[in-house]
């Protein structure tokens, strides 16, 4: 739950109620309403209205700005990458985790001889 003064941004609409999306506002009352879809009261600003809302049509403003500083940061590292040329970094970039190196498979256990020929012939059976 989200504290009373909070500062959201309206994301969706879920309801269609004409809620400015990609406005600003802030957290001014819970609606304790058991019956009731709408989490919270929020007040827009902009708008200059009030606005019954439900917490899937909000997210704290610190939350979306740290979603966009990682979109910024991962762009900016992709295009350093194909800049210098750092194909190891690039592909560590895009897919998300670094893979297992050659020094890292070299270092794991040598496999025992049926253990070998079970793979080949697992491999060979698909």
């Amino acid at each position: 739950m989200l504290q009373l003064g909070s500062k959201v941004v309206i994301v969706a609409d879920q309801y269609e109620q004409k809620l400015p999306v990609g406005e600003y506002g802030y957290i001014i009352a819970y609606d304790r309403n058991a019956d009731n879809v709408f989490d919270y009261v929020l007040r827009v600003p902009g708008a200059n209205r009030n606005f019954l809302v439900p917490e899937e049509d909000i997210e704290l403003e610190e939350v979306l700005l740290q979603l966009e500083i990682d979109r910024i940061e991962r762009e900016s590292l992709i295009d350093f990458a194909l800049a210098t040329h750092n194909e190891e970094l690039f592909h560590r970039i895009m897919n998300g985790e670094q893979e297992e190196t050659e020094a890292d498979k070299e270092s794991q256990e040598p496999l025992s001889r049926d253990d070998f020929i079970r793979q080949v012939n697992l491999k060979a059976w698909i």
